[in-house]
């Protein structure tokens, strides 16, 4: 498929974004005069966020929405989020500084928090589910329209199909393989991902997916996935039992660990406390060359444990026999990557 359909898709998109924040116009279309009340209660509870971006012409925002009135926010996993600082604004335009409480990559959610209190937000224990020829409403920060106190997109259309996800993102495979709702209308475009999608009385059906073609038709999709399929990692992320939670200090470490050298891979230099740990060498014929880890990839997971730093790669690391075999989850710019490898490959 060449760029002209892609570009006609983001065109529409964008005009149907812009037409959609005159949300009053949008109830005046709308066969339900009742779509005015539903946008003006639903549209505080979505957010803007602001991370990591610039790098590749990638856009540094997507969308995410409140689940709790405390300020939990729930988003995408994406590289947005690879930042020292994450901004996250409200509906009404009040800035936040947000703390990434975890991710879980293989469902592409993630929990953010910020410090505020009595904010109107989903309940994910009262969402509903979707069906096929049911009309919803898409709320999201499509193509950056809102910046501060201005009103997100909002888009009008209906589900064509409940479905297991088969689509990539570049030439790789989405690793999210579960059930989605597939949209009828082009609510997966740049800075949709992560916004929320409801039923027609603002009731929660799931969250915006992000851009993905399919790997059938090689069409793009527009997705959202059932919050069903999420609310457990979000409420063990949000009690702090999510295993991607940093091992325990004291655990016990084996006698010959693993490391960064045996795998072949060196990371960027450690100029800051929390450096990022960016692959910056990869070693012809190591372990990593033969996983097809690349430099500037970023390294996210070890397993299942989340590593923000280059410090917290290593750690991991060396809780791990350098006999076992590790899995490491990247990013490549928009693409998520899981290899696994063993020192050991080194001597095949």
């Amino acid at each position: 498929m060449n760029d002209l359909p892609r570009k006609c898709i983001a065109l529409v998109g964008l005009l149907v974004a812009f037409g959609a924040c005159d949300h009053l116009s949008l109830a005046a279309q709308a066969p339900n005069a009742s779509f005015a009340g539903v946008i003006e209660r639903t549209r505080p509870k979505i957010v803007k966020i602001y991370g990591a971006g610039g790098y590749r012409g990638l856009e540094s925002y997507q969308s995410g929405f409140l689940i709790s009135p405390e300020g939990h926010v729930l988003t995408v996993w994406s590289y947005v989020l690879d930042s020292d600082v994450i901004t996250v604004t409200l509906d009404d335009g009040r800035k936040f500084e947000a703390k990434l409480l975890a991710a879980d990559p293989r469902l592409e959610l993630a929990v953010l928090k910020v410090e505020a209190q009595g904010l109107p937000a989903f309940d994910l224990g009262q969402s509903v589910e979707a069906s096929e020829g049911m009309r919803v409403l898409a709320f999201s920060n499509l193509f950056g329209v809102a910046t501060g106190d201005e009103p997100v997109s909002v888009q009008h259309g209906s589900v064509a199909a409940c479905t297991k996800l088969e689509a990539r993102r570049g030439t790789y495979e989405t690793p999210y393989k579960g059930p989605v709702f597939v949209l009828d209308a082009m609510t997966n475009n740049p800075g949709a991902a992560g916004g929320a999608l409801t039923d027609r009385d603002g009731r929660l059906l799931g969250m915006l997916g992000k851009e993905l073609r399919n790997s059938l038709t090689n069409i793009w999709l527009n997705y959202a996935i059932p919050t069903r399929e999420m609310a457990t990692t979000v409420e063990e992320i949000r009690a702090g039992r999510f295993v991607a939670q940093r091992a325990a200090p004291d655990a016990p470490k084996p006698a010959h660990p693993l490391t960064l050298d045996l795998l072949g891979i060196v990371v960027v230099p450690e100029v800051l406390d929390r450096t990022p740990p960016f692959i910056d060498e990869v070693r012809i014929g190591s372990p990593a060359a033969e996983a097809g880890l690349k430099p500037d990839d970023l390294i996210v997971f070890v397993g299942e444990r989340l590593v923000p730093t280059s410090k917290a790669l290593r750690d991991e690391l060396e809780r791990i026999d350098r006999i076992d075999r590790v899995k490491l989850t990247v990013t490549r710019g928009q693409d998520l990557i899981e290899v696994t490898l063993t020192a050991s490959d080194a001597e095949n």
